[in-house]
């Protein structure tokens, strides 16, 4: 088997005016009110939407490192939710993570946009420890292995593990599997992710598969498989158990794992 390879129109505004001419029966001068009355209302929605989106997020997706950093030292110096601060620069990851799927932001923007998350976790880091569980829900070995060293969102997945209180050992970037299969004896980890933004690192985490096979570790792991170029049928090419596009998904399907077991 082979590894595979990777309206803003008018057009529903046109009969919804029409209609309202043709049902309300009234004058121009009101007509004209209606709609001056919707337009207000659309915009103070807008307006809303805006403000729901933080200054710390906007500062993400803008690309804008001095005031991203200055915002998370001030706000954790007043003992801010540190979650809530991990959660805002997602949001800002999330949307420049949209902007390039959309060809509105190229590589350039997406490197520059993670160095400015990896910096602002590392301010936040020392805040999240001390409200972290004293014992870990689960170990995770994360890891972008042999062929790739894409890492945005390994690094990003490894950051809001930490934050649900998950023990995680990050491996790094083109990683040999082998490397892996040693950590995963070691530690013992309920779960093993593995990240890719290029399909040459497809062989290496379906070797990595292979062998937690042959040394008998696979049917005590979880293998997900992450980045923006995997798909469902990456993840049964390489024999993981679960794949996603978005980080927040990984810790929602890791809780789950965790969880469902404690009512087992």
């Amino acid at each position: 088997m082979h590894a595979p390879e990777h309206d803003g129109s008018d057009k529903h505004f046109y009969p919804f005016s029409v209609g309202v001419k043709k049902h309300c029966d009234r004058s121009q001068n009101h007509t004209l009110f209606f709609f001056s009355h919707v337009a207000k209302h659309l915009i103070a929605n807008s307006e809303a939407q805006k403000s729901m989106f933080s200054s710390l997020a906007e500062g993400i997706a803008e690309i804008d490192k001095e005031k991203v950093l200055d915002e998370v030292k001030r706000r954790v110096s007043r003992k801010e939710d540190p979650i809530r601060i991990v959660e805002e620069c997602r949001e800002g990851m999330r949307v420049v993570g949209d902007r390039y799927q959309k060809g509105e932001y190229f590589l350039a923007e997406l490197l520059l946009s993670a160095e400015i998350f990896r910096q602002a976790m590392e301010i936040v880091e020392p805040y999240l420890a001390k409200i972290r569980p004293p014992k870990p829900r689960g170990k995770v070995v994360l890891a972008t292995l042999k062929g790739d060293i894409h890492d945005l969102g390994k690094n990003l997945l490894a950051i809001l593990l930490k934050t649900r209180g998950f023990e995680v050992y990050d491996l790094g970037v083109d990683v040999d599997p082998v490397r892996v299969v040693e950590k995963v004896k070691e530690v013992k980890p309920e779960f093993v992710g593995f990240s890719a933004l290029i399909s040459a690192a497809f062989d290496s985490m379906k070797t990595a598969v292979e062998m937690f096979e042959k040394e008998g570790l696979r049917k005590k792991l979880k293998v997900m498989v992450g980045g923006g170029i995997t798909t469902p049928l990456v993840k049964d090419y390489i024999g993981a158990d679960f794949q996603t596009l978005d980080a927040l998904e990984g810790v929602t399907y890791c809780l789950s794992i965790v969880e469902g077991k404690k009512e087992g």
